[in-house]
């Protein structure tokens, strides 16, 4: 008999329906994972009615729970029921070793899926571009909002970043799937919003334009380097790539100026009384090591 187990794409909601099936013993081909947010609200999952005794407590590795937490913010519509075999096989399947085999098919699929999150997770890290819109009268605390296009569903596994480093002020993450604000006490979620939601262009675009335009190094430009560890679909929201195509274009010129200016003349060691010490102290002298035996004839 097959089960539907219709969750929200969440982990939370996976582990929790994953947990029930587990607890009942029933077997990853028997049951059918349906994506609640694509589905009509007529196709509201009926309670199960399962035929077996429950199992006792089964333990599932934090290892296994770290992967899932991944694999589920991805997007293929096959994660969570690859997800509920890899966990059966684990535990009332008797393979306890899987996680340690990174060839089995199932391990590979995840392991992929894994990736693919952290990675997106490492982009939005890095491209988040916060403008400022206000300051909260109460207590002056600045307030902040950027837009981000994830190509997943990341927006809680990132935001725990953004707390930390910029707990001192007020910020709004916009997405497409879910937005994450900081009020200086706790992160809150909601649903997500549109690009028109997000604010227009701010001082501090010309900032992040004048940083980038001083750690540009025309002499170490690598065109593909840089589209691969900053692709192109993330530069319409980046303030500082209407200036990329400039530098790239002006790199060689740059280059040449570079090797044109006359070298700069070493500067003068500082006249420092600690530092003349130091430079004057005469070095140690070490003694020899001992001479090894000699061997016997």
């Amino acid at each position: 008999m097959t089960t539907t187990a219709q969750i929200q794409p969440t982990f939370e909601a996976w582990r929790s329906k994953a947990r029930e099936l587990l607890k009942h013993g029933v077997a990853p081909e028997n049951v059918d994972w349906v994506d609640a947010s694509q589905t009509a609200s007529l196709l509201a999952e009926q309670p199960a009615d399962y035929h077996s005794v429950p199992n006792a407590l089964v333990k599932v590795p934090a290892d296994f729970l770290r992967l899932a937490t991944n694999v589920c913010a991805h997007t293929d519509e096959r994660r969570f029921a690859i997800l509920y075999r890899l966990l059966h096989r684990l535990t009332l399947g008797g393979e306890k070793h899987l996680l340690a085999m990174p060839s089995d098919r199932d391990m590979h699929q995840c392991n992929m899926w894994a990736k693919g999150v952290s990675r997106d997770i490492h982009k939005m890290h890095a491209f988040v571009r916060f403008r400022l819109v206000g300051v909260n009268e109460q207590n002056g605390r600045e307030q902040f909002v950027a837009w981000f296009e994830p190509e997943y569903r990341i927006t809680r596994l990132a935001a725990p970043f953004f707390e930390k480093r910029f707990a001192s002020m007020d910020w709004s993450i916009l997405t497409p799937e879910e937005c994450a604000s900081w009020d200086g006490h706790k992160l809150t979620f909601m649903p997500g919003m549109s690009r028109h939601d997000a604010p227009p262009a701010d001082a501090h675009d010309d900032l992040w334009r004048t940083y980038y335009r001083s750690i540009f190094n025309p002499a170490r430009l690598k065109v593909q380097a840089m589209q691969s560890e900053m692709p192109m679909k993330y530069w319409k929201n980046l303030p500082e790539a209407e200036i990329i195509h400039d530098l790239i274009t002006s790199s060689d010129q740059r280059v040449r100026a570079m090797i044109a200016t006359p070298e700069r003349p070493v500067k003068p060691a500082p006249n420092n009384a600690y530092l003349n010490s130091l430079r004057n102290k005469p070095e140690k002298l070490t003694s020899p090591a001992p001479a090894s035996p000699a061997s016997a004839p």
